[in-house]
């Protein structure tokens, strides 16, 4: 294959993205935003990733820009997985990701092949790729992760590993003092990242730390002017590179729809809708791909939704998975809420929804991508983290940006457990509507503060902007240490 335009003496990156929709998605917006400054870009897939790809290649080629899609043969039955489980939504419980993570490390052989003729200038891989790091160095080239945390949840995940914080940790409900972060910093034992374990995760864990030291630097889904004491506060902590290149999402607002998997409706009748509703008065709710919310508590979510007369965008993975969600709705809610509430089933174009001028806030899971992509849209959150790293970008809107409210979730939404308990009853999320929706001083001022983020968001790419800055820094860094070496 060739690249779409450009010579070769353009600088060339390769981006390994973790195949998880929340990770590959920034990660193409990278692969642009690196290409339309310069930059060659081979990105690496898998056959039913790169179908989930076809708005980013409809992209690529319509900016005529030099990027290539590789698709690397994903050997998911050799390591027991259904033939075709390929991304990690795709795996059916716990007991099964294990045997993922270790199918992606066998793509090591596949991807040093194809490099060993044409080495790249520099590898950018997800930090759940540990094993890029043996290509990178029998290549003789820079390794830079990407993990798509922010600063304040990069810096707090650190210094939580390098210290190992959890280490003698059993009480669940032990607030736990981060000593090192620059403000002050407590969590108890779910809400820090590295918490939700399966078999055989930790040793993975601890070789993706290895390599995540043994690294040439990080490039994060962030920008400077958002949480400047944290990122600075983080590059000397690690005592390396890290490049501010984000909010990747605002790389081009013609593409808003077409980010991620197809959407599991018309965007158009979304469009209509929205435009049929007042200024500010909807409130769109989204907990991400990976989130499994169980039955009850999404019934607990929808009754406060209905009591609490606003206008709403639904966004729900029951289906088959939870056919007793899909009888509830049918059951008398979707018929009562028809005039104000849109449900949407799958996967929505979610930026396109924030963006939209009805829109007046966002209940959000906290995955980062979602967060940034909330102050990118200048709306307020209500903030219900489940795992990972979300309870760290809760307290980054609740406490430091103070563009959110939370509904106050203190435990993990574990992955695969459909015995849990509700968390967040009727009355709670009605409340929190309440408060970030309704008139009065308090919730203008979040409204005031989120637009500002949102201006401070896009200045960053502006000519002079720190993260179109940091893009050019790191692809002129990058192409000089491959001229020094070559």
């Amino acid at each position: 294959m060739t690249f779409t335009g450009g010579g070769s003496a353009r600088p060339h990156f390769v981006l390994v993205p973790m195949l998880l929709q929340g990770h590959t998605i920034p990660m193409a917006d990278m692969a642009c935003l690196l290409a339309e400054r310069g930059a060659q870009v081979t990105f690496i897939t898998t056959p039913v990733n790169a179908a989930r790809l076809a708005g980013f290649v409809a992209d690529v080629e319509a900016g005529g820009l030099a990027v290539r899609l590789v698709e690397l043969r994903f050997p998911a039955v050799e390591f027991g997985l259904p033939d075709g489980c390929e991304n990690m939504d795709m795996v059916q419980g716990k007991g099964l990701l294990l045997n993922f993570m270790e199918a992606c490390a066998a793509l090591r052989e596949p991807l040093k092949a194809h490099l060993r003729h044409s080495p790249p200038c520099c590898i950018v891989s997800d930090k759940m790729q540990w094993w890029t790091g043996d290509v990178a160095r029998e290549l003789g080239v820079p390794r830079v992760t990407f993990n798509g945390y922010c600063g304040f949840s990069s810096l707090a995940r650190y210094i939580i590993n390098r210290d190992k914080v959890l280490e003698h940790v059993t009480d669940e409900n032990k607030l736990i003092t981060i000593q090192g972060f620059p403000t002050p910093l407590e969590l108890t034992r779910p809400q820090c990242p590295g918490s939700l374990s399966f078999p055989g995760m930790e040793e993975i864990r601890d070789k993706i730390y290895e390599e995540e030291l043994r690294c040439d630097g990080e490039v994060i889904n962030s920008f400077r002017e958002l949480e400047t004491l944290y990122i600075e506060s983080f590059e000397q902590m690690r005592r390396k590179k890290v490049w501010t290149i984000g909010p990747m999402c605002l790389r081009d607002s013609n593409t808003m729809a077409a980010r991620g998997n197809k959407a599991s409706m018309d965007e158009a009748q979304c469009l209509q809708w929205l435009d049929s509703m007042k200024p500010g008065s909807v409130i769109f709710i989204s907990f991400g791909s990976l989130a499994c919310t169980i039955p009850q508590q999404l019934v607990e979510l929808g009754l406060g939704l209905e009591a609490s007369k606003k206008p709403f965008i639904w966004v729900i993975k029951a289906g088959a998975k939870f056919p007793e969600v899909e009888e509830w709705l049918a059951d008398g809610f979707e018929e009562r809420v028809k005039d104000r509430g849109m449900i949407i089933r799958g996967w929505a174009p979610q930026v396109m929804i924030l963006w939209h001028q009805a829109i007046g806030g966002f209940m959000t899971h906290c995955g980062w991508n979602s967060t940034i992509e909330g102050i990118c849209a200048g709306v307020p959150m209500i903030t219900w983290p489940h795992f990972a790293e979300q309870f760290l970008n809760e307290k980054l809107v609740v406490d430091v940006l103070k563009t959110g409210v939370e509904v106050g979730v203190k435990g993990l939404t574990e992955w695969g457990n459909e015995q849990q308990e509700v968390m967040v009853t009727r009355d709670v999320v009605e409340t929190s509507l309440s408060t970030l929706m309704d008139e009065g001083e308090a919730a203008e001022k979040l409204r005031v503060r989120a637009k500002d983020y949102a201006i401070k968001a896009r200045r960053a790419f502006d000519e002079e902007g720190s993260s179109n800055n940091n893009i050019r820094l790191l692809i002129q860094e990058m192409g000089n240490t491959t001229n020094a070496s070559g």
